[in-house]
């Protein structure tokens, strides 16, 4: 298939197109403006297969249907979206022109050039604050912040149009909590002034923080502080390539994608000091926006498409991204 990935220099975005150039099955054309992905990640995917990248924003509406013009797209894997849950909820604008406005061309573009298959980079975070630990796709979607929000509103927008092109099937993955780095080392989170846990707690092993934050120790949870279900990058990227081979041969579906266990924030540091040694940790108050528990049902997902995690274990993923940050620091 000819595949278009955008965002596809990001830390999700760069992994799915390594296991999509690894596969050997596909031609591959990638567009990001690089606000937020890395020219590294690019120049690392290039040691791994042929692909074009162009840096260009989704903003650009003429620019994007002159590629749709140049290349008949099979397939879309859409990434590109801005995802820190308390800027959004300061700058929702940012959250609703980039992550829903920007989907809208892209979406617009797909179906007027006949694209038939469409992937789309969704969150966890349009469940809100669910009533149940675990959360299935047909669980209630209250998202508390902008960022939720525009990616619900996006949802929204391919089941509608799938609904009026039946020639166009979308797979909807909802990701959970996604950490780690490849197993090789070749890529891990470069995005600037992280706010990940996992990716905070090995910045602060490796001395690029002096100290990390814990948001908020009172939630109502077996230790106060918020739970979450941490998928290794891989695993993620994975998902992506399942979901993918079932909408080409079958309706559009939606996805949830995790382990289905959640560690608190104060277990994966436990964790990460096991790994890594100490390092310093201090209480601030809550974030605005952070559910107390959010844990994935993926039984659809195994049951629909075969996919089986291979990295499901909290201190790989950890070691994974502190090796990153390790090799990068050098």
């Amino acid at each position: 298939m000819k595949i278009l990935v955008t965002g596809g220099a990001g830390y999700i975005g760069s992994h799915v197109v390594k296991a999509l150039l690894e596969s050997k099955k596909h031609e591959i054309v990638v567009i990001d403006n690089l606000c937020k992905g890395s020219k590294k990640a690019i120049d690392a995917l290039k040691t791994v297969g042929e692909f074009e990248f162009i840096d260009m924003s989704l903003e650009d509406v003429l620019r994007l249907e002159e590629l749709f013009k140049t290349h008949k797209f099979e397939a879309i894997i859409h990434f590109a979206a801005f995802i820190e849950v308390f800027e959004s909820t300061v700058k929702p604008l940012k959250y609703y022109l980039n992550n829903t406005s920007n989907a809208i061309n892209l979406i617009t573009l797909a179906n007027k050039y006949g694209v038939k298959n469409f992937v789309f980079s969704s969150t966890a975070a349009t469940y809100g604050e669910p009533d149940t630990a675990q959360v299935s796709e047909t669980s209630p979607q209250n998202p508390i912040n902008a960022y939720g929000r525009s990616k619900l509103m996006t949802e929204w927008v391919l089941k509608d149009v799938a609904l009026a092109n039946k020639n166009f099937r979308y797979a909807i993955l909802r990701y959970f909590n996604v950490a780690g780095a490849s197993s090789d080392g070749l890529l891990g989170q470069n995005y600037p002034n992280a706010t990940h846990l996992i990716k905070v707690a090995t910045q602060t092993i490796s001395g690029r923080r002096d100290k990390m934050s814990i948001f908020g120790d009172d939630y109502d949870t077996k230790d106060g502080t918020c739970i979450r279900d941490y998928i290794h990058i891989e695993d993620l990227a994975d998902a992506h390539i399942y979901a993918l081979d079932y909408i080409k041969e079958n309706d559009s579906e939606i996805f949830n994608v995790g382990y289905g266990k959640g560690y608190s924030v104060k277990e994966v540091i436990d964790a990460a000091k096991e790994v890594g040694g100490d390092f310093r940790v201090e209480i601030s108050d809550r974030r605005d926006g952070d559910p107390a528990c959010l844990i994935a049902n993926s039984d659809k997902l195994r049951k629909l498409t075969g996919w089986s995690p291979k990295r499901d274990d909290i201190k790989l993923i950890i070691s994974s991204a502190l090796k990153w940050e390790e090799n990068i620091k050098e």
